[in-house]
């Protein structure tokens, strides 16, 4: 696997990082490619969630914290210099293979230093039974990217205030708050330094390195823009607050529409920690546009799209199930 370097090491925003995996992507021969990164206070959202409901935005601007989307599914993380980002960009496709080879990599990495790492749930790692870290995925032609994080130390009390994960997504998972569930390579007993850990992970997984040039990075300044703009980076609706449902193998979906006067599906949206393989606008919610928000019609409008290979994991059965729920209870 190919090592990607950086000429200089200062500060940089999180959406250049994304826009260099973007880069290395759509850029670079096919071939494995990771690299590591770290940022001041942040939080990330996923692609389709609703911001407002998953940050405490207010307690974020208080206190400096920037808050990002990202074009990967998946749900929210704070990132600070006690976590480490890694990514990972591959020529293989598939969300599920390529989470499983990333998270045994990372297994593999962590046992060779004395941890009982394992891959849990759809893309995390545990260790000792809780999850050190998780990670999200994006797919381009012919490429998949996974980012991940890695918690070297927490502050987990400014964690707690910057997330705000839905009740239905914590009951899911059996635990209270969000330090319940996870642990960091400190509290586990390691004897290598933040810094130290990093040289070590990308000295195992890596056998080469790409160094940028001005040229590449220029290219990736360019795609960073896309991260920027409002359009992208805000909520679309922040007035609709929809009873999110938990879908097993997929993640959290939160479904709102507006109704014609004869029932018919107008204006649709989807929000979540799904983890989306195609536009989800333009390949599945145009086609509801129009539709009777009833089963048999539901069906009928679904199961030709194969939803599937539009949002991982997602049967055009269990997306009928929370149309239908989120229509009788809004």
């Amino acid at each position: 696997m190919k090592l990607i370097e950086l000429p200089t090491h200062e500060d940089r925003i999180l959406p250049f990082y994304l826009a260099l995996e973007e880069w290395v992507a759509r850029n670079l021969p096919p071939d494995e490619y990771l690299f590591a990164w770290q940022v001041q206070p942040t939080v990330i959202c996923g692609r389709h969630q609703q911001m407002h409901l998953e940050v405490d935005m207010d307690f974020c601007a208080e206190h400096g914290i920037k808050v990002w989307r990202r074009k990967s599914g998946g749900g929210c993380v704070y990132s600070d210099a006690h976590n480490i980002m890694f990514s990972y960009i591959t020529p293989q496709t598939g969300v599920s293979g390529t989470f499983r080879r990333y998270t045994d990599m990372i297994c593999e990495m962590l046992g060779a230093i004395g941890f009982d790492a394992k891959p849990t749930g759809r893309n995390d790692v545990e260790i000792n039974g809780m999850k050190v870290a998780g990670n999200a995925f994006y797919s381009l032609p012919g490429r998949s990217i996974v980012h991940g994080t890695m918690l070297y130390d927490a502050d987990f009390p400014t964690m707690s205030k910057a997330l705000t994960p839905s009740r239905a997504k914590l009951s899911a998972k059996g635990v209270k708050s969000v330090p319940a569930r996870v642990t960091t390579l400190k509290a586990q007993g390691i004897e290598l330094t933040c810094d130290q850990f990093i040289g070590y992970a990308l000295g195992f997984l890596c056998n080469e390195e790409y160094m940028l040039r001005e040229a590449d990075i220029a290219g990736v300044e360019e795609i960073m823009q896309t991260y920027l703009v409002d359009s992208f980076r805000l909520d679309r609706d922040t007035a609709r607050t929809v009873q999110p449902h938990r879908v097993e193998g997929v993640g959290e979906l939160q479904f709102s529409c507006q109704l014609s006067a004869d029932g018919l599906i107008e204006n649709p949206r989807l929000s979540g920690d799904f983890f989306p393989l195609k536009d989800i606008d333009s390949e599945l919610l145009a086609h509801l546009c129009g539709i009777k928000a009833e089963r048999e019609a539901l069906m009928q409008c679904l199961q030709p799209l194969n939803v599937e290979q539009i949002v991982a994991g997602l049967t055009a059965e269990a997306l009928a199930n929370v149309i239908l729920e989120s229509k009788t209870n809004p």
